[in-house]
C-alpha cells in the first residue's frame, strides 16, 4: 500500500500490482459512471413504476332530481378524514390537523348532471387527489350553493349569502350533502367512487325575544340597493334593569362588534346547567371550560341587574355579508356601504325602538378580534358618532404588519427570501411559540374552499372589504393565492382606505380633537396570530403624535394570547369572557369628560 500522504500510487489495482495515478483515477471514474447510469435507471424505473401502479380515483356526485328543479351554482367540496369521530365536513380546519378537502366550482348544474372529481381540483392539505395514499378512508361531499347578484356597480357575481348560519359552509341552511361513508383506496388499479348528495342542512329558527334580550331586524336600503336583492340588517339589544320601570329615561348605547352572534353572547339568567358534562379547552388546558362559560355568563347577569352596573342600552350587530360572518362594518367597493347603512339606517332604528339618547357624546363602541378592528375603524371612520372605543386584540390595524407581512415592502406574503433561500411565514402559534399552521397553510385552506375570495374565511373577508373591484366583479388579489406575490398597487389602495394607523396620522390635524382620549387598545404579546406586531407599530404611530396628544391607551397582556381584554387580574382564558362587564363601566366614567354641557349624566344611573 502506498505511504499515507503519497500521491504517487493509489491502492493495488484487480492486477495485484500498484497502478499509475492517473490509470486508477480512470477506472475510478468508470466505475462510478456505471453506478450512476444503474443508479439513474433504477430511480427512473422506480418512479415509472409508482407513477403507473398507484390507484387512479375518480370521485362522481350526483344529487336526487327533487334537490336541483333548477340549476344549482356553488362551491362543490369533496372531504375525506382518517377517523369517525364527526361527519368529515365538520373536521376541515385551516392547519396540520384538518381533513382533507378538495373543491371545485359548478354553474348551471342540471338535475339529470354529474360532477367528476378527476385529480385536477385544488386541495387542502394535500394539493392533489392523486397524493391520497392508500388506506380507508371515510368520505363526504358538500354543495355550498351560491346565488346570483346583480350590483348597482353593473358587475354580476355569484356569492353565498349567509341564511342565519354566520357562513359557515358546513351548516348552511339549504347546502347539500351526502351521507358519510367508508371507502379503501387501493395501491394501485382504477376506481370510481359514486358519491351522492341526499340531504339538505334545515333553516336554523330565529332567537325568542326575553326580558332582557330583545332582536331587531331591518331591511337596509343602501345594501339592498348596492346588492340588488333586499339586504338585512340585525342586532341583539340588552335592555337595562328597570328599562321597562322607566318609561321616560333614555340611554347610552354600547354598540359592541364581532363574529356573527346568534344571540346575545355572555348573558345568562340561568345558573350552570347541573347536568353540563365538562368538556376539556385544549386552547386554554382547562376541564371544564364550559361550565366556566356558563358561570360567566350568569355572573354578568347577575352584575347587569345588581344596583351598580351602568343603566345603558347594550347591544350585538348582526351584519353577514355574501362575503364572510361580518361586513367589517365599514363602506367597502366589494362588500358594500355596510359601514353607512349601520350608522345610519340601523343604530337610529335601535335608539328609537329603545329610547337610547341619539348622540355620538353617548355611543360606545367595543369588540375583540374582527370586533376589535371594527371599533377602531368606526371611531376612526365615524369621528363624531362615537365617544370611545376599546379595541381588543384587533386584526391588523397597520399594514406593515399585516400579522407578519408588510405589505408595502415584501414582495412575497408566503415567504421570506435570501439569495440563496427561503422560509414560510408562520400563521399561527401558541403562548410557548409553537406554530400549527404557516400563512400559506392558511390560505391554500381557503383556496379550497373557495375561488375569488368566496372561501368565507379570514384572510379572503380582508380581501374583499379592503380591496377594489376587479374586472370580473369580485376583489383583486392584495397577493397571488398559489404563489404569495404581493400587488403592490393594490396595496396602496389598502393603505389610503383601510390603514387605521396610518389614517390616524395622515388625518390627526382634521380630527385630532374628535379623536383625543378615545382610544384604547389591548393586545395580548402572544397573539396567535401575530396582532401584537400592528399593535406595536399604531402605538409608535399615537404616541407621536402632538396638537393635540392622543391621551388614549395601549397596553399588553404578558404571554396573553387571542383575545385578551386589558385585565391583568385575570387569566387570557376568563378575560375574553368579560367584555361587557369590563368595557362598560370604564367607558362610562370616561365618557363624562367628553360629554357636552348639559348633557343627561344622571337620569340613566338610577
Amino acid at each position: 500500500m502506498a505511504q499515507i500522504g503519497s500521491n504517487r500510487y493509489l491502492p493495488a489495482g484487480p492486477s495485484g500490482k500498484n497502478q499509475p495515478k492517473t490509470q486508477w483515477l480512470a477506472i475510478f471514474l468508470e466505475v462510478c459512471t456505471i453506478k450512476s447510469i444503474a443508479m439513474r435507471t433504477l430511480t427512473f424505473l422506480l418512479l415509472f413504476c409508482t407513477l403507473h401502479t398507484h390507484a387512479q380515483m375518480t370521485f362522481t356526485i350526483s344529487c336526487p332530481p327533487a334537490f336541483s328543479e333548477k340549476p344549482l351554482d356553488g362551491r362543490l367540496l369533496l372531504i375525506l378524514s382518517k377517523n369517525a369521530d364527526t361527519e368529515p365536513r365538520f373536521q376541515v380546519r385551516d392547519d396540520y390537523r384538518s381533513a382533507q378537502v378538495y373543491g371545485m366550482d359548478v354553474e348551471d348544474w342540471k338535475k339529470d348532471g354529474k360532477q367528476v372529481f378527476s385529480g385536477k381540483e385544488f386541495g387542502f392539505p394535500l394539493a392533489n387527489l392523486g397524493a391520497l395514499p392508500p388506506g380507508d378512508y371515510y368520505v363526504q361531499a358538500l354543495l355550498h350553493q351560491y346565488e346570483t347578484f346583480r350590483r348597482s356597480d353593473g358587475h354580476t357575481v355569484k356569492m353565498p349569502m349567509d341564511r342565519g348560519e354566520g357562513q359557515q359552509w358546513n351548516r348552511a341552511p339549504g347546502n347539500l350533502y351526502s351521507v358519510p361513508v367508508k371507502i379503501s383506496i387501493p395501491a394501485t388499479g382504477k376506481n370510481d367512487f359514486r358519491i351522492e348528495l341526499t340531504e339538505k342542512i334545515p333553516p336554523i329558527p330565529k332567537p325568542a325575544d326575553t326580558k332582557y334580550i330583545k332582536h331587531i331586524e331591518i331591511q337596509s336600503k343602501l345594501l339592498t340597493a348596492f346588492w340588488g336583492r333586499p339586504m338585512y340588517l340585525g342586532a341583539h339589544v340588552l335592555l337595562p334593569e328597570g328599562w321597562e320601570e322607566h318609561p321616560d329615561v333614555k340611554y347610552p348605547l354600547a354598540v359592541y362588534h364581532g363574529h356573527f352572534p346568534s344571540d346575545f353572547d355572555g348573558f345568562r339568567t340561568e345558573p350552570p346547567d347541573p347536568d353540563l358534562k365538562p368538556d376539556y379547552s385544549e386552547r386554554f388546558r382547562l376541564e371544564g371550560y364550559n361550565r366556566i362559560v356558563q358561570q360567566e355568563a350568569y355572573d354578568f347577569y347577575k352584575m347587569w341587574t345588581g344596583p351598580d352596573f351602568p343603566r345603558v342600552l347594550a347591544v350585538e350587530i348582526q351584519h353577514p355579508c355574501p362575503y364572510y360572518d361580518d361586513s367589517y362594518a365599514v363602506n367597502s367597493e366589494n362588500v358594500g356601504p355596510y359601514g353607512d347603512a349601520i350608522m345610519y339606517e340601523l343604530i337610529p332604528e335601535i335608539e328609537k325602538r329603545f329610547r337610547g339618547i341619539g348622540a355620538g357624546w353617548a355611543r360606545l363602541t367595543y369588540g375583540g378580534s374582527t370586533g376589535g378592528w371594527e371599533a377602531l375603524a368606526v371611531q376612526v371612520l365615524y369621528p363624531d358618532e362615537f365617544n370611545g372605543c376599546y379595541a381588543a386584540c384587533p386584526d391588523p390595524i397597520d399594514f406593515r404588519a399585516y400579522t407578519v407581512v408588510d405589505i408595502y415592502k415584501d414582495k412575497n406574503a408566503y415567504y421570506q427570501e435570501g439569495d440563496f433561500d427561503k422560509v414560510e411565514r408562520p400563521g399561527r402559534r401558541n403562548y410557548l411559540g409553537h406554530i400549527s399552521a404557516t400563512l400559506k397553510q392558511n390560505n391554500y385552506y381557503e383556496l379550497a374552499l373557495g375561488t375569488k375570495s368566496r372561501s368565507g374565511q379570514q384572510w379572503d373577508i380582508w380581501e374583499a372589504v379592503y380591496s377594489p373591484v376587479g374586472k370580473d366583479g369580485y376583489p383583486q388579489r392584495i397577493f397571488d393565492k398559489v404563489t404569495g406575490e404581493i400587488d403592490h398597487t393594490v396595496a396602496e389602495y389598502w393603505r389610503e382606505h383601510y390603514d387605521l394607523s396610518y389614517i390616524l396620522h395622515r388625518d390627526w390635524a382634521k380630527n385630532g380633537s374628535k379623536w383625543r382620549g378615545k382610544i384604547h387598545i389591548y393586545c395580548g404579546d402572544m397573539d396567535n396570530y401575530y396582532l401584537n406586531n400592528a399593535v406595536y407599530l399604531t402605538q409608535e404611530v399615537l404616541e407621536g403624535l402632538s396638537n393635540p396628544p392622543y391621551d388614549g391607551e395601549v397596553d399588553y397582556g404578558d404571554r396573553a394570547e387571542h383575545c385578551w381584554n386589558g385585565d391583568h387580574t385575570q387569566p387570557n382564558a376568563i378575560s375574553r369572557l368579560r367584555y361587557h362587564r369590563y368595557f362598560i363601566p370604564k367607558w362610562t366614567e370616561e365618557m363624562k369628560k367628553r360629554a357636552p354641557e348639559g348633557a343627561d349624566l344622571k337620569g340613566w344611573r338610577y
